[in-house]
């Protein structure tokens, strides 16, 4: 059983910070791959931010440069550091896992492609 608990969400100002936190256990942290998501209302879910298993990160246009994707291997824990929050970053977010493609190289799937299991979401709400 995969899980993966989100916490951090919650409102700030356009302009503000937010760093949310997804933990998982030893197994999943170590041999799956990770990323964040997010679905706004009315819109499809996205790829945000991705971790590969090299330490290669991959972010979306929409928040290249504001958004910040790391792991603490001592915690099991991905954050995902949000600056310069926008009203239009206003979603559901989720962490996600997903089984390696290549167990030989640990490569993870296309970057930023959906990942088969997922949180349960924590809501972001920026204000202008």
């Amino acid at each position: 059983q995969v899980q993966l608990v989100e916490s951090g969400g919650g409102s700030a100002q356009a302009g503000g910070s937010l760093r949310l936190s997804c933990v998982a256990s030893r197994y999943t942290y170590d041999s799956y791959c990770m990323g964040w998501f997010r679905q706004a209302p009315g819109k499809e879910r996205e790829g945000i931010a991705a971790h590969g298993n090299d330490g290669r990160t991959t972010y979306a246009d929409s928040v290249e440069g504001r958004f910040t994707i790391s792991k603490d291997d001592a915690k099991n824990t991905l954050y995902l550091q949000m600056d310069s929050l926008k009203p239009e970053d206003t979603a559901m977010y989720y962490c996600a896992a997903g089984p390696v493609t290549n167990i030989f190289t640990r490569e993870c799937p296309t970057p930023l492609a959906p990942l088969k299991y997922w949180g349960q979401g924590t809501q972001v709400t920026v204000s202008s």
